[in-house]
């Protein structure tokens, strides 16, 4: 069983090689089932498509992002669409972990996919799509939201008691800071400073 840090450096091993353009050790385009990879990429136009990956405790959040024309939006099985792009994703993500480790990944959906499409014109509008999986055979993590315990060292509390105007040191030689902070109530008339001619 491979511990969370093995997990997280794996994960980000995968994911520094599915940048666009990434190659394998036969010089061949490394293929993970994007939009971006289908048609010539100097004659077609290019589509704009991609993912990224972060863990928080035992939780994989995947966050696909597309650009797409507003007469794709209105298909019916648009998010179905967008949800098997994310299954692509994750089975590249365990063959190639798998490859790169030796060790096997499993992940299964923890909460139901989260679409948001943005308008960028009457054209164009951009799909962002994030996806929570659980990562499995990692045992009990702490959980990132439990409360903190208070564990500041009495010395520490000691300095911070003492504050911006707290209570001056007994070793203190330093004169005392003779500017007057302004109180625009308290306002009188007159040159600021008499000795100014």
């Amino acid at each position: 069983m491979a511990t969370i840090l093995d997990v997280i450096n794996g994960i980000s091993q995968v994911m520094a090689n599915s940048y666009d353009g990434a190659k394998d050790e036969n010089d061949e385009n490394i293929k993970i089932g994007l939009k971006r990879e289908e048609g010539d990429p100097i004659l077609d136009s290019r589509v704009i498509d991609g993912f990224k990956a972060r863990i928080n405790g035992d939780k994989l959040f995947l966050t696909y992002q597309r650009d797409i024309k507003l007469k794709e939006l209105h298909n019916s099985n648009f998010e179905s669409e967008i949800e098997g792009m994310l299954n692509k994703v994750v089975s590249f993500i365990k063959k190639e972990f798998s490859k790169l480790t030796g060790n096997s990944i499993s992940l299964t959906a923890a909460r139901e996919l989260d679409v948001h499409v943005e308008y960028l014109s009457r054209v164009r509008t951009t799909v962002v799509a994030c996806q929570v999986y659980k990562i499995g055979g990692q045992g009990d993590l702490d959980e990132v939201h439990s409360s903190s315990e208070d564990r500041l060292d009495a010395t520490f509390k000691k300095f911070l008691e003492l504050g911006g105007a707290g209570k001056r040191p007994k070793n203190s030689d330093a004169p005392g800071d003779n500017y007057k902070q302004f109180n625009p109530f308290k306002v009188t008339a007159g040159q600021r400073n008499p000795n100014l001619k």
